[in-house]
């Protein structure tokens, strides 16, 4: 058996955003400070991506549609 250390990374509009190593495992510590860099990601929805290249990727896509 063999283990393999994932990194994790998180994406948005094709972007990849720095994750701080003491937000590293607080998910709405870290949506807040991102939401500093793009204001949209407060109401965009978080995918899992899935693993690319070794990487885990979590996507923040924006929400669609229309207002009101």
């Amino acid at each position: 058996m063999q283990i393999n250390h994932l990194a994790r990374t998180c994406r948005y509009d094709g972007i990849d955003l720095p994750i701080p190593p003491h937000l590293a495992n607080d998910a709405q510590g870290l949506r807040a400070y991102h939401a500093t860099l793009y204001p949209a990601i407060l109401n965009a929805e978080l995918v899992d991506a899935g693993v690319t290249g070794g990487v885990h990727v979590t996507e923040y896509r924006r929400a669609v549609g229309t207002k009101g």
